[in-house]
Formats: C-alpha cells, structure tokens, sequence
C-alpha cells in the first residue's frame, strides 16, 4: 500500500465491543502506519454514564497504531450527528478516510483493500464510495472480479473522499420534489425498495440516520460504490445491545481470509438483482410503506 488514509472511529456506550472492534483492526496490515480518530459521544442519561467512562479508559489507553486523536462529547449528540460531524472536521486536513462505528470487526485485510480502493477511484468520480461490508448475497461462479459496483451505499465499514462527501445536502432540501415523483420513487427502489419510506422517516423525524441521507446524495449524483464479492466488515452489534439495530442473524457473514482487489469492479445484473432481494421488505411490510407515503402526499397537496 503506498496510501494509508486515516480511520475514524465512532462510539457511545459499548466498551466491550468497541475494544473488539480495536484489536482487530490492530491485526490489520499497515494498521501501525494508519492515524486513528476516534469520537465518544455524551452520555443521554445518567444511567449511561457508567458504560460512557469505560468506553473513555479504553480509548485513551489504544496504542499501536501510527497515532490516536481522541474527541470526548461533553452532550450526547446522536450517531448522526456524531458521523456528519466527525467525518466533515477529519476531511477538512485529508483526502478521504476510513469510517467504522463501535461494533464492527474487521479481517486482517480490510485496511489493504479500503486503502486501494480509495486510492485506485479517486479520480473516478462516479465513484461515491468504498464499502468494506457485503452481504450475505450469492456471487455468480463466473463472475470475473473481485469487487463489483453497486448504487446503494453501505454504512458498516466504508470509506469516501472530500469532494464526494461535500456533495451531501444533509438537509435534504428538493424532499417534496423527491417523493412527489412515481418515477425517482422506482428508481431508487432499484437500490432497494425500503430507501423511500427510510427516507421520509427521516423527513418526518422517526429516525436520525446520516446513511439514507448519504445514499440520498449518490442516488441524486448518479453515482455508485464499490463492495468486496467477500466482505471485511462484520457487524458484531446486531445482538440487541445497539441503539438502531435490534437483534438479528440476517446480517451475518464469515470474513474475507485473503486480499481482495477493489479494482476493476463492474456492475452485474445477477449480483444486482441478488442484492435488491436481501433489502426487499415483505408484502405486508412493503403495502404499509406505500400507504405510508400516500398520506404524505395528501398531507402537503
């Protein structure tokens, strides 16, 4: 690797996983040459104040890495602020960086192929991002590479540059514009067919999720991301301990065991297709969401 590009690091209040997340990024190649920004949000209540102090003793004892920036919240600002934030204060002095929250593990290849991949796609600027998460879907046998393009981002391990990130309208102002067209509602469900309502919950305030807002800024961009066909990222969260993500196996993958190459990658029609499935919401799931919408659109006609 001649680029090692900085990683920062998110977290609130699961030391345990968060130390997961640090050792293994630390058996990662070039890990001792990288710069590590980790931020620590507030705590939200007093009974989160306990599990906050001993997040903050594991990250002001990290060592093994080329250097370690630690920011500590004094409020508790939320993950998506934490994100936008944080990611927007490390890009003003770097090109691009790397991004995991506290609950991700990553393979000893991770960093080799989120360094190439920023590197090889800088100049690229259909590129809006690098993944380091893929999942559980089927690879075509044949299919010759071992990375591929997708339009969807992911937020579990990734990595973007400065000029791709000041693309984000976080407000999302042309909102209305947006959900008022049946035609840029079916083009994004290519992406996805629980984008729409993700992002009118976000309108609406249900959610707080920098990540459809990003994705947001790619679909507007007519951009793509590239994934692994293997992924580096495991969500080691997803056991019911996390803010935004209940218990669940659906996300599950074993990790990459060997270098990966980012580049080329192209668009297949097979993985598409496979990766449109594992984001498709049930009937049931998918008839709410449509009702969901039509109330908007009554509600501001």
């Amino acid at each position: 690797m001649s680029c090692f590009f900085p990683v920062v690091i998110f977290c609130y209040n699961r030391p345990v996983h968060l130390q997961k997340t640090i050792e293994a990024l630390l058996k990662n190649e070039g890990a001792g040459e990288t710069d590590i920004y980790i931020f620590s949000d507030g705590c939200r209540g007093e009974q989160d104040k306990p599990a906050v102090e001993q997040v903050r003793k594991v990250i002001n004892n990290v060592s093994g890495f080329k250097k370690v920036i630690v920011q500590e919240s004094e409020e508790n600002r939320g993950l998506a602020a934490s994100i936008i934030n944080g990611v927007t204060k490390v890009l003003e002095s770097h090109d691009a960086c790397i991004v995991l929250e506290d609950d991700l593990e990553t393979s000893p290849f991770f960093l080799n192929f989120m360094n190439k991949g920023l590197e090889e796609y800088a100049s690229d600027k259909e590129i809006f991002s690098i993944s380091g998460y893929c999942p559980p879907i089927s690879i075509p046998a044949n299919y010759p590479y071992e990375a591929f393009r997708f339009p969807r981002i992911n937020s579990w391990g990734w990595g973007t540059w400065r000029d791709r990130w000041q693309l984000v309208d976080w407000e999302v102002k042309n909102f209305n514009s947006f959900i008022s067209s049946p035609d840029k509602i079916k083009e994004l469900e290519k992406q996805g067919r629980d984008l729409p309502v993700m992002l009118l919950k976000q309108h609406q305030g249900e959610i707080g999720s920098w990540a459809v807002r990003f994705n947001q800024a790619c679909f507007e961009a007519s951009k793509s991301n590239i994934y692994p066909v293997k992924s580096f990222v495991r969500n080691i969260g997803i056991d019911g301990s996390g803010t935004h993500m209940d218990k669940s196996g659906k996300y599950a993958v074993s990790l990459s065991e060997k270098n990966l190459n980012p580049a080329p990658a192209t668009t297949d029609n097979l993985i598409s297709q496979a990766f449109r499935r594992f984001y498709l919401p049930s009937l049931f799931r998918q008839t709410i969401n449509k009702i969901k919408i039509a109330r908007y659109l009554n509600s501001i006609r």
